[in-house]
C-alpha cells in the first residue's frame, strides 16, 4: 500500500516563537452543504505537539487541471496572521490534546 505524500513543513516565526505549518487540505467539492471548501493548513509550535488547522473560505472553483497549491504560494504574512488569530481564539500551542480547528478569512484574520 503506497504512503500518502504528505505536503512539506515550513518553519515560520510569530511573535518570537517557531512554528511549523504544512498545507493540510487543498481546495475542494463537498458533498455535504457546504459545497466547495477551502484550504486549510495544520499548524503546530516547533518543539509542541498539539496541532491547529486553520481553514480559509473557498475561493472560486479551480479550473480543471489546476495545480495543488504549495506552501511557496501562501504568503507568509497571512500564515502568521492566522496563527495568531488561533492564539488570540484560545490555542494554546504549547498544551496537550486533540488537534483544535479554526476558520480564518482569506487574510488569515
Amino acid at each position: 500500500m503506497a504512503q500518502k505524500k504528505r505536503s512539506p513543513e515550513v518553519e515560520i516565526e510569530v511573535d518570537g516563537e517557531r512554528y511549523v505549518w504544512r498545507v493540510q487540505r487543498q481546495p475542494q467539492w463537498s458533498s455535504d452543504v457546504a459545497g466547495w471548501r477551502g484550504m486549510a493548513i495544520a499548524v503546530r509550535h516547533q518543539e509542541g505537539q498539539r496541532e491547529a488547522v486553520l481553514e480559509f473560505p473557498p475561493a472560486p472553483a479551480p479550473r480543471r487541471g489546476t495545480p495543488l497549491i504549495q506552501p511557496g504560494q501562501i504568503p507568509p504574512r497571512v500564515v502568521a496572521k492566522a496563527i495568531a488569530s488561533a492564539i488570540a481564539a484560545g490555542w494554546d500551542p504549547l498544551s496537550r490534546g486533540k488537534t483544535v480547528a479554526f476558520g480564518v478569512d482569506e487574510t488569515g484574520g
